[in-house]
C-alpha cells in the first residue's frame, strides 16, 4: 500500500490553505514555494480541491485560495477521497483478472474480505482526523493519536 504523491501534496496544500485561517487566502504562487512544488502542479491540486468542495478560490489582486468550510469539519479522509479515492475499490477484481475475463476468485475471495475490512479501518481512522486536528505538531499529534487509539478498542 502506497500513499500517492497527489494524495501527500494535495493534502499538504490543504492543511496550507487551513493555516491561513478563517477567511484567508493564500495564492497559488505563495502555496507553491510553501510546499516545495511547482506553481503549475499545485494548480493542479487545488483544482481537484476546489472541484471536490474542500476550497474556494477567489479572484484579483488579493485573492487565492481558502477553505469552503472550516477545518474542523474537512476530514483527512474528505481530502483523500477527493484528490485519489479509496485504498480498495469495488471494482478492484475487474482490473485483476489475470490473463482471464474473468477473476478466478470472482466468487469467493477471502482476500477480497481483507482488502474491505482494510478499507473500513483506514476509512474509520481518517474519517476521524481533521484539518484541525492537523494543525498539531508531529510531537503533539503522535501524542493525540495514541490517545485516541487506546479509547478505541480495535474491531
Amino acid at each position: 500500500m502506497q500513499l500517492l504523491a497527489t494524495e501527500e501534496y494535495g493534502l499538504r496544500c490543504l492543511l496550507r490553505v487551513a493555516a491561513a485561517g478563517d477567511g484567508g487566502t493564500l495564492a497559488i504562487p505563495r502555496i507553491a514555494e510553501a510546499e516545495g512544488l511547482s506553481p503549475e502542479y499545485a494548480a493542479k491540486l487545488l483544482r481537484q480541491l476546489r472541484l471536490g468542495g474542500l476550497v474556494e478560490s477567489e479572484r484579483g489582486a488579493d485573492g487565492g485560495y481558502r477553505l469552503a468550510r472550516p477545518a474542523s469539519s474537512i476530514t483527512v479522509w474528505e481530502a483523500l477521497a477527493v484528490l485519489g479515492g479509496a485504498f480498495y475499490s469495488e471494482d478492484f477484481c475487474a482490473c485483476h483478472a489475470g490473463q482471464r475475463r474473468q477473476c478466478v476468485r470472482a466468487t469467493d475471495c477471502s482476500l477480497r474480505a481483507v482488502w474491505r475490512a482494510a478499507q473500513r479501518s483506514i476509512e474509520t481512522t481518517l474519517s476521524g482526523i481533521t484539518l484541525e486536528d492537523l494543525r498539531r505538531d508531529e510531537g503533539a499529534m503522535v501524542t493525540w493519536l495514541d490517545v485516541a487509539s487506546a479509547a478505541s478498542p480495535p474491531a
